[in-house]
């Protein structure tokens, strides 16, 4: 069984239902689509397909682009700016590039101040980086502002 965060949206486990039940059919089981899709969401986690569908959307949410607006989190520090820059690295992953509205003291406990005011990061497609903090956290966490 896999967890809820694996299905992002209820297309994902529509198709993924109707590959089952077409793999099911060439090996001379007929499964019912109704019963194709409550058997993958207990798969995904879901007591049902009706609790997956109050769960997720219908759609994966469109990546986001240049010249969006973005907000969260950088080294601890939140910020708030303009994505200048999203390609795709492929298994999930992106690397983006970031405008800062205002810049950020990437310093803990120095008497410097080293402002970032743009910057580049690897993030998974939860918008998480998967490079960490010593003391655990993301480098950067974001979202659409």
């Amino acid at each position: 069984m896999t967890s809820h965060e694996t299905a992002r949206s209820r297309e994902v486990l529509k198709t993924e239902a109707r590959i089952w039940r077409e793999q099911c059919q060439a090996r001379g089981e007929p499964v019912t689509h109704g019963a194709a899709l409550e058997a993958v969401a207990r798969r995904h986690g879901f007591r049902d397909w009706n609790a997956a569908c109050g769960l997720l959307p219908e759609r994966d949410p469109a990546p986001l682009a240049s010249g969006e607006r973005v907000a969260g989190t950088y080294l601890g520090h939140p910020f708030e700016g303009v994505l200048v820059a999203a390609t795709p690295l492929g298994a999930g992953q992106s690397r983006v590039t970031v405008l800062f509205d205002a810049p950020v003291n990437v310093t803990a406990g120095s008497p410097y101040a080293h402002l970032r005011q743009r910057v580049t990061a690897t993030l998974d497609e939860d918008g998480t980086s998967p490079a960490r903090t010593g003391n655990g956290e993301p480098h950067m966490r974001l979202r659409r502002a």
